[in-house]
C-alpha cells in the first residue's frame, strides 16, 4: 500500500494530485502544519519533519518532484509520463524539477518571512525580493503555455501537476494578480481537472476525519 503523509496545501499536494490522476490505491495520513513542531511522533518516520513522505514497501521518498516521477514509473505506461525516446522528454524532466527548485522555493521564503517567523524576525524586503524572483521565473511558464494548453508533449503530464502546485501556492500568497494572461488561462484549465477537484475534497475530508485543521497552511497566518 502506498502511504502519503500530507499537510493541507503543502508541497505534498503534488503527490496527492498524482495519486488521484493515476487512480492508484493509497492511504492518506494528515498532519498539522508544521508537523516538525506539532506532530513530534512523525519525526520517527521522517527526521526532517517535512512533507511529503511517501512510503511504498521499503521505499521512502520525501521530495515531491521525485514522488511524481516514481508514481509515473509505478503506474507505467501512463500519459502523465514522457518516454525516454520522446523528443519532449528533456522538457518534461526540466519542468518537473524546475517546479520545486525554481518556482516553489522562492515562495517558501515569502511565506516564512512574511507570516511564519516571529515579529522580530520578519523580513519584508526578503519576502518582496523573492516574490519578484518567483514572478520573473514564471515568465517561462507564460511563454510555454501561450500557444499550448500544457507545458510539454502536447498533453497534460506530471510536469503540469508539479508546476500547478507552484501556481496554487502563489495564489494563496496573493501573487496571482501579477501573472500573464496565458498563465491565468493555464491555471484555470488545471483547476477544472476532475482529479484536482477530487484531491481538494479528499484532502479536506481526511483532515476533518483525522482531527487536523483543513485551512490551507499558507492561510494559517498570525
Amino acid at each position: 500500500m502506498l502511504e502519503l503523509y500530507h499537510c493541507v496545501s503543502a508541497r505534498s499536494f503534488r503527490a496527492l494530485w498524482m495519486l488521484e490522476e493515476l487512480g492508484l490505491d493509497y492511504r492518506l495520513h494528515m498532519l498539522p502544519f508544521p508537523p516538525r513542531a506539532l506532530a513530534k511522533s512523525y519525526l520517527a518516520l521522517n527526521p526532517l519533519g517535512t512533507v511529503p513522505l511517501l512510503t511504498h514497501a521499503s521505499t521512502k521518498l520525501t521530495e515531491s518532484a521525485a514522488i511524481c516521477l516514481y508514481l509515473c514509473e509505478l503506474a507505467a505506461p501512463t500519459p502523465l509520463a514522457v518516454a525516454l525516446q520522446d523528443p519532449a522528454r528533456g522538457a518534461w524532466l526540466n519542468w518537473l524539477f524546475m517546479a520545486d527548485a525554481t518556482l516553489t522555493f522562492p515562495q517558501t521564503l515569502v511565506l516564512r518571512y512574511t507570516h511564519f517567523e516571529p515579529p522580530e524576525r520578519l523580513q519584508p524586503q526578503v519576502a518582496s525580493d523573492y516574490a519578484r524572483w518567483f514572478l520573473a521565473r514564471l515568465r517561462a511558464v507564460e511563454a510555454a503555455v501561450t500557444d499550448h494548453d500544457y507545458l510539454c508533449a502536447d498533453r497534460f503530464t506530471a510536469a503540469d501537476v508539479a508546476v500547478g502546485y507552484a501556481l496554487m501556492l502563489a495564489e494563496h500568497l496573493d501573487l496571482a494578480d501579477a501573472w500573464g494572461p496565458a498563465t491565468n488561462a493555464y491555471w484555470s484549465r488545471l483547476r477544472e481537472r476532475p482529479a484536482f477537484l477530487r484531491s481538494l475534497q479528499v484532502e479536506r475530508d481526511a483532515a476533518i476525519a483525522q482531527g487536523v485543521d483543513p485551512t490551507p497552511s499558507p492561510l494559517l497566518r498570525p
